[in-house]
Parts: C-alpha cells; structure tokens; sequence
C-alpha cells in the first residue's frame, strides 16, 4: 500500500472512530500513532519515537511534547496531540514555543484530523 492509500485509510478511520474517541490519549493511539506509521516511522522504537519528550522552554521546565521523531540521533519532527474534538486554535503557541527549543525541520499541531504543519526553512 502506497502512502496516498494509507492517508485515505485513515481519513475513513477518523470518521468511523470518532464518536469513540473521548480522550487525547484515545486519539493518539487510533489516529496519531497509525499517521506516524504511515510516515514510516516504528511507533514502538524509542530511538526513533520519543513519547512525552521534554521541551523546556525559558522558565519553564518539564514541558513535553507528545512524540519527537529522531533520524540519526537527531529531532527531525515534533508532534503535539490534541483530542478529536479539541480545536487547535487554541494551542498554536504551544507548539511554537516546543519547535524554537530544538531543530527540527518539522512540527505537527494535530487532533488526528486536521494537521497544522510548520516547516523551518534554512537557505544553504
């Protein structure tokens, strides 16, 4: 299966699941950990799927992104998960301030059906 069908079969996913799903962390297993799957990452490989990662961001310390995605020992992607239902207007800022503590080239606002994307650009 290519990765445009796997997209396609989670978008049904997300409608047949969703009155199921209450929680965050419900999302994050139904919706989130097949997307990250499907990106071709092992979900269950801490050297490349970080749940819970520490972000300390200024003053504030303990803060945690919900998954940090590593290619040689490196963060490439950062994940934030909201519940299904959850609008992610109201939690844009957080993951600015999780994506200026790291590199990673990616960061991902999601609550498993719309997918906010920021990209750091860097000129050669």
């Amino acid at each position: 299966m290519d990765f445009v069908d796997q997209i396609n079969q989670l978008a049904d996913r997300v409608l047949k699941m969703k009155p199921q799903l209450l929680t965050e962390e419900a999302t994050k297993n139904a919706l989130i950990m097949p997307f990250i799957q499907a990106l071709g990452y092992d979900v269950f490989n801490p050297s490349e799927v970080i749940p819970e990662f520490t972000s300390d961001v200024g003053t504030k310390k303990g803060e945690k992104v919900d998954y940090a995605i590593m290619q040689e020992n490196k963060i490439v992607m950062l994940i934030e998960c909201k519940g299904v239902n959850d609008k992610l207007t109201n939690h844009d800022t957080q993951l600015i301030r999780y994506f200026h503590t790291c590199e990673a080239k990616f960061a991902i606002l999601t609550n498993g059906q719309i997918f906010k994307i920021l990209y750091r650009f860097r000129r050669p």
